[in-house]
């Protein structure tokens, strides 16, 4: 309370909205560590900024965390500026995420050549570096995929070119020869990248609900935040 005398004492109590950032937070860091399991091997076959966006919603799931605890703390001391420069914060990580959004819609297709050439990459580092090997075996079996547009693309490598083969990943069923002269009957020819892109869009309704949930919240947040200064202020003028 924020008094000015024995009987002009105002007391602003801390709006439980001014939590609300906690939880999206909390959401985020969920959403991030969702993402980077669901798509693990997807992430790490393809290229490091593909591998960067899980672990960068983690990080402002983190931040927006902390600030809200940088709001709790100012309207649990009735600080003005405090809870002022959480509101600012608060409203800012809001802007960025709407434009983080909005630059996701703009180059979308830049995302899927980017995950066009980081599958390419790994395709032509195959058998030579071990964990991206095991990456890409585990990926063409969980999306019963081969290749990155389809089977045919392993054939540009030497090594499967010569043999007419490709990974034994790629098999329906795994046999000794399931992967020498490859058939429909036999292998995955379906690309990978349509796979994953499948994926994304199977749970793309998901991610939205939660970011328009996780956008209400924070500006109830500011909202809310602004009433909470609002009547501190008032406390501040009755002294």
């Amino acid at each position: 309370c924020v008094c000015g005398g024995v009987l002009n004492c105002v007391c602003v109590p801390p709006p439980p909205a001014v939590s609300c950032p906690q939880v999206c937070g909390v959401a985020l860091v969920a959403i991030g560590i969702y993402a980077h399991l669901a798509l693990n091997q997807a992430l790490v076959a393809g290229s490091g900024s593909a591998a960067s966006s899980p672990v960068a919603i983690m990080v402002v799931g983190i931040i927006i965390f902390f600030v809200s605890f940088f709001g709790c703390c100012g309207a649990w001391k009735e600080s003005y500026c405090m809870v002022t420069t959480f509101a600012v914060l608060l409203s800012i990580i809001f802007l960025v995420e709407i434009a983080a959004a909005i630059a996701g819609y703009v180059f979308k297709d830049k995302v899927r050549s980017v995950l066009e050439e980081g599958l390419w990459d790994t395709m032509s580092k195959y058998g030579e570096d071990v964990p991206l090997t095991e990456a890409v075996d585990k990926l063409q079996e969980d999306f019963h995929c081969c290749g990155s547009n389809n089977y045919t693309d392993w054939a540009t490598l030497e090594r499967f070119r010569a043999n007419n083969t490709v990974p034994r990943s790629c098999c329906r069923v795994n046999t000794t020869n399931c992967n020498v002269n490859p058939t429909a009957s036999t292998i995955y020819v379906e690309g990978c990248q349509k796979g994953i892109e499948a994926w994304m869009k199977k749970n793309i309704l998901i991610v939205a609900a939660v970011a328009l949930g996780i956008a209400f919240f924070e500006i109830l947040g500011v909202i809310f935040t602004c009433c909470l200064m609002k009547g501190i202020r008032s406390g501040y003028e009755v002294m």
